[in-house]
């Protein structure tokens, strides 16, 4: 029998990993199990830049967060947050603005756990359980509409999470149901991985990972830079467009390093006229 954390609700499988708990494991949290940290650990044996590249992913959060502050934006829906960790969008965007308003929204119900108590002396943050792809759902929920004014623009934020999207939910025709719900000014953010190498063609390693996660959890839908453009389309890219992790908007050369395709993961920002 599983011996169950405190942070853990009694309602929740912990006999299988999640993909939230894994992330919060690379990212060196305290939120996951022995199965999390074992498929992390096979993770990174078949790709070890998969810890390099969830870190690579929190700096490009940094990065987007202070863009859309310096932009104007004080309002975010981040979608497929993930477990709250330090320097996660709440604490960034206030830290630059007080008056920036984040609501997360997650379809695991232990990240919004987690959360509750982390937000619950914050007026102008909260957690919401929700699927990225029930638009109404997410857009509708009383949470949201108490914190976010849709007649204002608002960041949308959906990092590293649409490759957990399959093909068939048709995530172009998702995006554009947020896209239609969003104030001209808007922005959406996304970071994606690929998986390809300079022909297209799926890497080795890749193939490896792809097989290790759809045996333990929810299988990965790695998208060419082609159909992550067409998943946004309607939003206008910000230079320098989609590009891999450490190209976009580094804070020194010494953060883009010699190779920084070897991210696997691209990432965009993109407004809506």
């Amino acid at each position: 029998m599983l011996d169950r954390p405190g942070w853990a609700p009694k309602q929740i499988d912990l006999s299988r990993p999640s993909a939230a708990r894994v992330y919060d494991y690379l990212l060196g949290g305290g939120c996951n199990t022995a199965v999390d940290r074992e498929l992390a650990k096979r993770l990174v044996d078949a790709m070890p830049q998969v810890r390099d590249t969830v870190w690579l992913n929190r700096k490009f959060l940094r990065r987007v967060v202070a863009f859309l502050v310096g932009q104007g934006i004080t309002q975010f829906l981040d979608i497929g947050s993930g477990i709250p960790s330090v320097g996660n969008v709440h604490q960034l965007a206030q830290g630059l603005d007080p008056e920036c308003r984040v609501v997360y929204v997650d379809n695991d119900p232990i990240a919004v756990a987690y959360a509750e108590p982390l937000l619950r002396d914050n007026k102008l943050a909260t957690a919401v359980l929700a699927d990225f792809r029930s638009p109404a759902q997410v857009l509708h929920a009383p949470e949201v509409r108490a914190l976010i004014d849709f007649d204002r623009p608002v960041a949308v934020l959906t990092l590293m999470m649409m490759h957990f999207v399959p093909d068939a939910a048709d995530p172009a025709r998702l995006m554009g149901r947020y896209r239609d719900a969003l104030a001209p000014g808007s922005y959406v953010a996304l970071s994606h991985p690929s998986f390809t190498g300079a022909e297209g063609e799926l890497l080795a390693d890749a193939q490896a990972i792809g097989a290790i996660v759809e045996d333990t959890m929810e299988p990965l839908y790695p998208r060419t830079a082609h159909e992550l453009l067409r998943i946004i389309a309607g939003f206008d890219p910000v230079p320098p467009g989609l590009v891999h992790l450490p190209l976009w908007r580094p804070d020194s050369a010494a953060d883009v390093g010699r190779h920084p395709e070897s991210s696997l993961v691209y990432g965009v920002v993109a407004t809506k006229p």
